[in-house]
């Protein structure tokens, strides 16, 4: 009998029951059939950076990454070479720099539209170069780099 009979079946008595509850119930009770697998948001053997940022070091954030098992990638380093978003942030300031702006919501507007013109292949370089990044900054002893 399909999920949809016994929906038929139960409308019969005036149940009501969304057939895709009822293929769940029926998974659950070991009645096997097709019922889409949930995947993951995340692989398991992901690690998180962060910067301990106010938002990153919150109670609710603490606890959320104690439940979830999450690593964390404990020592970060100080240097800027080694973060990929301090380019990014860089080559927004200086777009920005670059047009007048002379109020605020002018200000907003623009930086709004700077944000979106950053090309993909811009952020796709600046994670490419990593590898050659961590290499200078080893070479270096954790010094300034020429990145």
């Amino acid at each position: 009998m399909s999920s949809r009979e016994l929906q038929q079946v139960l409308a019969t008595v005036n149940v009501k029951v969304h057939d895709s509850t009822i293929r769940k119930r029926l998974h659950q009770f070991g009645f096997q059939g097709r019922c889409a697998r949930r995947k993951p948001l995340l692989k398991r053997n992901w690690i998180l950076q962060h910067d301990n940022d106010p938002k990153h070091t919150t109670k609710i954030t603490k606890e959320w990454i104690h439940n979830n098992h999450v690593n964390i990638l404990e020592k970060l380093s100080q240097n800027p070479d080694l973060n990929p978003i301090d380019h990014l942030w860089r080559d927004l300031k200086m777009t920005v720099h670059q047009r007048f702006q002379s109020n605020l919501p002018q200000l907003e507007r623009i930086c709004k539209e700077e944000r979106q013109s950053i090309l993909k292949s811009r952020c796709e370089k600046h994670i490419a170069s990593f590898p050659k990044r961590l290499m200078a900054v080893l070479d270096q002893k954790g010094a300034s780099t020429k990145y």
